[in-house]
């Protein structure tokens, strides 16, 4: 692991999680897929690019009626618990006294993206959102609180982890485009990303 990088108040630390303890998450995280299984969000403009699920309290979900967090999966089972390997993270860098009660799992397979957006649906915002990538690497690109403005991007690796929390806590983010095959983590390839919230 190498020292943390600060850019536009998110606060990158690259290669936070090393081979071993990425293949050990990747292991847990198969098992929290084989209860609630990923799907794909709707938007009001169609299908999501990124499948997703979630485990914890709740798990965010959109369809037609909008974006919201829900308690139960899609198949209506109650989310899997966060994994303990996962909550290890939030601790070493959240600096928050709170545990997260959503760990969102997002898979990009070749060609996925996700557009600029905000976590703003989150009732505590002095909790900061967490970002653990797994497998090929993903551009992130980094705006402003503000729609519009300079932005900033960078490529993030297997096992780089992002806080996003004062001043980029409501910041516009979003990922343009993964490196499909630029990893070995993952067999088939493609791009895990966990995100961590504080919800209530």
């Amino acid at each position: 692991m190498t020292d943390a990088i600060t850019q536009k108040g998110f606060v990158i630390h690259p290669g936070f999680l090393d081979r071993p303890a990425q293949e050990a998450l990747v292991a847990r995280l198969r098992e929290v897929l084989a209860v609630a299984p990923l799907f794909t969000p709707r938007t009001r403009r169609g299908p999501m690019s990124v499948r997703m699920s979630a485990a914890g309290t709740f798990g965010w979900y959109s369809d037609s009626r909008g974006y919201r967090y829900e308690r139960r999966h899609p198949d209506g089972i109650d989310w899997p618990p966060i994994p303990e390997e996962v909550l290890a993270i939030w601790r070493g860098v959240s600096g928050c006294a709170r545990l997260p009660e959503c760990c969102l799992i997002n898979w990009y397979g070749e060609g996925a993206r996700m557009g600029l957006h905000r976590d703003e649906d989150e009732a505590d915002f002095s909790c900061p959102v967490v970002s653990v990538s797994l497998g090929d690497d993903g551009l992130f690109r980094m705006g402003n609180v503000d729609r519009g403005g300079r932005t900033s991007s960078i490529w993030l690796k297997s096992g780089d982890v992002v806080v996003m929390g004062g001043d980029a806590r409501l910041a516009f983010h979003g990922v343009d485009r993964i490196r499909f095959g630029s990893s070995t983590l993952l067999p088939k390839g493609g791009r895990i990303n966990l995100t961590l919230r504080v919800v209530t």
